[in-house]
């Protein structure tokens, strides 16, 4: 399966179009992650750990909105949005959704 945020493929052409794809993941950050978030926020530096958690969250997505494609007879997703939001109490969730068009390409 391609993926590409572009509308097309350098090299392919698109035979068929299936529509939009979607992925959704919902995923928590713990007390530990929060806790040496703030420390680096007052420190200065990056947070490994909501790196870690926000990379995790997007290949979890990702994978879905793949294969959902998959599921259409797609074997490329083009134009991908991806977005992110905290969400719940407090903003302690963290959502990423994404979002293509399935396509077959030669």
């Amino acid at each position: 399966m391609i993926l590409s945020t572009t509308p097309t493929l350098e090299g392919h052409r698109i035979k068929t179009y299936y529509g939009v794809v979607t992925g959704e993941t919902i995923i928590g950050a713990n007390f530990l992650k929060d806790f040496t978030a703030s420390l680096h926020d007052f420190f200065g530096g990056r947070s490994n750990s909501y790196e870690s958690t926000l990379r995790e969250a997007k290949d979890i997505a990702m994978k879905e909105m793949s294969q959902r494609a998959a599921a259409l007879g797609a074997n490329a997703v083009v134009g991908i949005d991806i977005d992110y939001e905290t969400v719940g109490q407090s903003g302690s969730m963290l959502m990423v959704s994404c979002s293509g068009t399935a396509v077959s390409i030669e």
